[in-house]
């Protein structure tokens, strides 16, 4: 029993301790020095050895301006420990009350006790660190650096010279740890990183780049290549990436997945010429069969995308040979898919494409590949006006997989069957949930018709002009493009600057594009830049220009400012990061 009676007492007394301990942190941080110093005081009377609370204690004193009391309290712990960084402090204590020349005394002896251990750098550097004197915090490592040369600390200088805005230096040190000790690559990127993310100044980004090119061109190591190809991921510059990951590939073929991971890489970041690139590569460098199948999917559905009716009997007979090829097999789903869809909405073939669906269906597939075929199964019976099955198949996607982006996906398409169906109140409530989905696409698309059906909800209450433009939707959805652009034109035509026509303008700009008719497009698009300039379609109307401009009539110049616009003017679009490696690659920069 008595055994029993001292634990509890033990355990009662450690617990008022840690109660005390939190309540002198809890005064400190919300700057309640008085009853903070009270409090440490008690907690040092019982553990005068605790580092932690000296130094809180310290810097109440220093707050509360009872710096004779702090500089008692220092003198009286370096007599105890002839700690190097205490001076640190005692040179902080005086230069708080502007008395320099004490200041200077205690942090030269700081100093010099790095002369008589190298080591003790570590102490009395992080003490200047945290008191901001950056430059004594420099010098400390040097010293220590001069003495002992094994010594490192590449890390802690990087970080040093980062905060006094010396970037050059920075790298320099950041990269010279990297090459020393590989395995804190990624420590280093993810720093390097929060710079790069800084869309207010492209210098850092040239220094690092010029920095990696340099050590690429001198070392033969791939290490270099994979931290330069890092570099250009994070620019979502693929295809510059690409060409150091087949530098790498050259030396080391072991390699070749970094390039099937970069291909997909482009390819979810919408990058299609570069993906396609890569892509070729990967065909010619592999046999294995699921990479095999992957790519020729991915290269089909960049080809039907950019097809015209002229273009279909190749892709057809595309298909058939490579589905001769590789055979119908759960392996080959995601090509069985694209032809359905193909037949369905290019040619026109839809109970052929069905079929094609319904039989993929009946091989032993993953859940995802069910809901991936049934969806494209529902893609179609919405073409074909069939809205309430379509529903049905979309709610059995969403019901099986409501907490993955193939779920939302499903439910983005529910709601937007209830758009072209024109029921805006509930397709409008479903758009607002996910507008706020984790995949961006999702996101974007949702907030899109979100807006929409907003917008000229207000401006038109009956929804007449929002009614005709689902209508126009719709069409483009069915690949009538002809048809949809002529329901767009009677929209323009009826609805004359009410708020419908800039949108409308930016679908009629589309649609000509799909048709080829550039100049038209183009058109279009600068009705909105010179009328519409204030809605929410302005950084879609330069960027397709733009992209018209530098990728079908070749005229890069043209496109140029308008990009340089996007750059300046519209830093929250999705094109953004786009519009600035097309600006950069236009002006030229580092082409390398």
């Amino acid at each position: 029993m008595k055994k029993i009676l001292t634990i509890c007492l033990l355990f009662l007394t450690f617990s008022v301790f840690a109660q005390n301990e939190q309540l002198a942190a809890n005064y400190f941080e919300k700057g309640d020095f008085e009853k903070a110093l009270l409090s440490y005081e008690e907690l040092i009377s019982k553990q005068p050895n605790n580092f932690i609370y000296v130094q809180r204690l310290i810097e109440c004193y220093q707050q509360l301006s009872q710096f004779e009391k702090a500089q008692a309290l220092l003198l009286k712990r370096l007599e105890r420990s002839k700690q190097p960084n205490l001076y640190v402090e005692l040179g902080y204590n005086y230069q708080l009350q502007n008395d320099a020349k004490n200041a200077t005394k205690n942090y030269d002896l700081a100093i010099e006790k790095i002369k008589e251990n190298p080591a003790n750098a570590y102490g009395v550097a992080n003490a200047f660190e945290k008191k901001s004197l950056l430059d004594h915090a420099l010098k400390a490592y040097n010293l220590a650096l001069q003495i002992d040369p094994k010594l490192n600390f590449n890390q802690q200088m990087a970080i040093l010279y980062g905060q006094q805005g010396k970037v050059d230096l920075m790298i320099e040190k950041f990269l010279e740890e990297g090459e020393k000790n590989p395995q804190t690559t990624i420590h280093i990127q993810n720093y390097l990183s929060r710079f790069l993310t800084d869309e207010s100044d492209e210098t850092f980004a040239g220094i690092l780049r010029k920095a990696l090119i340099l050590k690429t061109q001198k070392s033969q190591d791939t290490y270099w290549n994979s931290f330069l190809s890092w570099f250009y991921v994070q620019q979502k510059e693929y295809g510059k990436a690409f060409i150091q990951e087949k530098a790498i590939y050259k030396r080391n073929p072991e390699s070749f997945y970094n390039i099937v991971s970069l291909a997909e890489l482009a390819i979810d970041e919408g990058q299609t010429e570069d993906a396609v690139s890569i892509i070729n590569f990967v065909l010619e460098n592999t046999q294995n069969i699921d990479l095999q199948v992957f790519s020729h999917t991915f290269l089909l559905k960049n080809k039907i995308s950019k097809s015209t009716p002229k273009d279909y009997p190749a892709i057809k007979s595309e298909f058939e040979m490579l589905l001769k090829k590789f055979g119908l097999s759960p392996f080959t789903i995601s090509l069985q898919e694209l032809q359905a869809s193909f037949y369905a909405f290019q040619l026109n073939e839809i109970e052929t494409g069905k079929s094609m669906l319904k039989n993929a269906l009946k091989f032993p597939l993953s859940e995802f590949q069910k809901a991936s075929l049934k969806m494209q199964l529902a893609d179609i019976l919405l073409l074909q006006e069939q809205y309430n099955q379509a529903l049905i198949f979309y709610s059995q996607i969403e019901d099986d997989l409501k907490n993955d982006d193939v779920g939302h996906l499903a439910s983005l398409k529910v709601a937007k069957t209830s758009y072209f169906q024109g029921d805006f109140q509930w397709a409008q409530s479903q758009f607002k949930i996910l507008k706020s989905a984790s995949t961006q696409l999702i996101a974007n698309d949702a907030m899109e018709y979100f807006l929409l059906i907003g917008d000229n909800t207000v401006a038109d209450s009956a929804q007449v002009a929002l009614k005709k433009f689902a209508r126009g939707d719709f069409l483009m959805y069915q690949n009538k493009n002809e048809i949809a652009l002529a329901e767009f034109s009677k929209i323009l035509a009826d609805h004359k600057g009410e708020e419908i026509e800039a949108v409308t303008l930016l679908r009629m700009g589309k649609l000509n594009e799909k048709l080829g008719n550039f100049t038209e497009a183009l058109r279009l698009y600068k009705n909105i830049i010179d009328v519409h300039a204030e809605s929410i379609y302005i950084d879609e109307a330069l960027f397709f220009s733009a992209e018209i401009y530098d990728s079908h009539l070749k005229q890069p110049e043209q496109a140029k400012p308008l990009y340089e616009k996007m750059i300046f003017n519209h830093q929250d679009s999705i094109y953004f990061i786009e519009s600035r490696r097309k600006f950069r690659e236009i002006r030229g920069d580092n082409n390398t």
